[in-house]
């Protein structure tokens, strides 16, 4: 069976094709649109989908008609006019996609797709799967129990609207003046310049618990009132007047340790209801890569798709029905799903640009599905100069204080980092790890002293391996400077000729091939 699963209408819309169990091909639709976190499909994202193959079955991420039901409840006329103005994910489809009518749609539950992209991508044969998020259809955070004997996948637990942490986390995003819904990251990078000095009031202002006890922890997510917001006088009325800049990281530091908090404790819960030692973490606070180091306190092992957020669940939504029809996983490989930029990966170029000081970039080979990118769509650096960071930020007009990620031989790692829970490898980002040297790779070492590591080895990756080898043997250093090839504001470089056109406007070359 060809299964067609759709992530649409919210953010960061997406399409994934699942044959017979094998994923063919997951894209992002901003990739195309070059709108960031475009929430709408693009035809042509949806007409390379369709090139391997018309779907038997199409599949939402969630429940559009449940999603309207807790909107009217709601009061609040933004929330109420959009469920008569705003077209569902079904009617978008038949009006813009008329050659998919009469092939049936389906869905699957928000939450219940984070959790398949998860599970059905790892090699756990028995765990406990986490959600947390800012809100599905209801639910905005869940628990999950997975035995694959008897195919068991359970929801144990669950959270819902008006409590939200991901909401509160997207809230103090807005107040600090980023972005919400797309900067949470940022917000979680001046964390590591702040303290927290308003964690105590955001714990009384906003979780109306009277005491945590060992019996009701995790359960503190109820609490968090999100309903309209953060209330307007919360903590600080104006952020904006000259010297206040600090208060900003500040309240950062603070809200980045109640959300650590938060999700640890729900993380007990998770482990209380499943007694796993397996944990699967989804839904977009599995991006805050802070948080997922701590989970190793609790967890022998942690599995997170490196695509957790609404996005992936294109694919989790396409997984789910995958399994309910024949109890197995999808056959997951490899993060490389999108588009095919064709030609050598660049392993001499590579190096040369290295070798000359150039910061460059790389654009070959199958996309990353998700929002980091993983030496396919990648800007390249020596991470020794004492001025590279701040020369990459003032290329991708970013604040000077936004960190970039090593890229490491994993064979190498243990010698650079300590990487939480014993790991050897972090092939997609996903953890921070302590540096051990920080004053050898100034420019991928944080302010608080941790990296955000990719480790990447033969199997995973070839020709970058093969490349950081190269860079090894000349240079004695087996770590690479590894970011996005983009600009602040804007869609990772999907094509070629989204390559050529960064060259021409940012002159940064951007090898396409050796």
């Amino acid at each position: 069976m060809r299964i067609l699963g759709i992530s649409c209408m919210f953010h960061d819309a997406s399409v994934c094709v699942v044959d017979e169990g094998k994923i063919m091909f997951a894209g992002h639709s901003e990739r195309y649109s070059r709108k960031k976190n475009d929430p709408f499909l693009h035809k042509e994202l949806m007409a390379e989908a369709l090139t391997f193959g018309m779907p038997d079955v199409i599949v939402m991420h969630e429940d559009s008609k449940l999603k309207s039901k807790r909107r009217l409840k709601q009061l609040r006329m933004d929330a109420v006019k959009a469920v008569f103005t705003e077209p569902t994910a079904e009617q978008w489809l038949k009006r813009f996609y008329p050659q998919l009518d009469g092939i049936p749609v389906q869905h699957t539950l928000h939450h219940q797709s984070h959790a398949a992209a998860g599970v059905l991508t790892s090699d756990f044969d028995e765990c406990a799967i986490m959600t947390i998020d800012a809100i599905g259809e209801v639910q905005t955070a869940t628990i999950y129990r997975y035995e694959e004997r008897g195919g068991k996948f359970e929801l144990v637990h669950e959270t819902n609207f008006p409590s939200s942490l991901g909401l509160f986390y997207s809230a103090v995003t807005a107040r600090v003046g980023l972005k919400p819904m797309e900067d949470e990251y940022v917000l979680m990078g001046m964390a590591a310049y702040g303290n927290p000095i308003f964690a105590k009031q955001m714990r009384k202002q906003l979780f109306k618990h009277e005491k945590i006890t060992k019996e009701n922890r995790g359960e503190c997510l109820h609490t968090i009132d999100m309903s309209r917001g953060l209330p307007d006088d919360f903590l600080i009325n104006n952020l904006n007047i000259p010297g206040n800049e600090q208060i900003k990281y500040d309240l950062a530091a603070s809200a980045q340790l109640v959300c650590e908090e938060r999700i640890m404790e729900y993380a007990e819960l998770a482990y209380k209801y499943t007694h796993s030692k397996n944990l699967v973490f989804m839904g977009g606070c599995a991006l805050n890569c802070v948080a997922n180091s701590k989970l190793f306190d609790i967890f022998d092992d942690v599995h997170i798709m490196p695509n957790p957020g609404d996005a992936g669940s294109s694919l989790g939504a396409a997984a789910f029905l995958h399994f309910a029809d024949t109890l197995k996983k999808v056959e997951w490989k490899t993060p490389y799903l999108g588009t095919v930029i064709e030609g050598k990966w660049p392993v001499r170029k590579f190096v040369e640009s290295l070798n000359n000081g150039e910061i460059f970039g790389v654009a070959n080979g199958r996309a990353e599905f998700g929002p980091r990118a993983l030496g396919n769509r990648s800007l390249f650096a020596d991470p020794r100069g004492e001025e590279i960071k701040d020369r990459v930020n003032e290329i991708k007009r970013r604040q000077k204080f936004r960190p970039f990620a090593p890229i490491i031989l994993e064979e190498h790692v243990q010698d650079w980092f300590e990487l939480p829970g014993g790991l050897n490898e972090s092939p997609y980002m996903q953890f921070v790890a302590k540096c051990k040297r920080p004053d050898e790779i100034p420019a991928v070492v944080h302010g608080d002293g941790t990296s955000r590591v990719q480790t990447v080895n033969r199997k995973q990756h070839p020709e970058l391996y093969e490349a950081l080898s190269e860079w090894h043997k000349v240079s004695g250093c087996p770590i690479v400077l590894n970011t996005s090839l983009n600009v602040k504001g804007q869609p990772i470089v999907n094509t070629k000729e989204d390559a050529t056109a960064f060259t021409n406007h940012y002159n940064i070359r951007v090898h396409t091939s050796d």
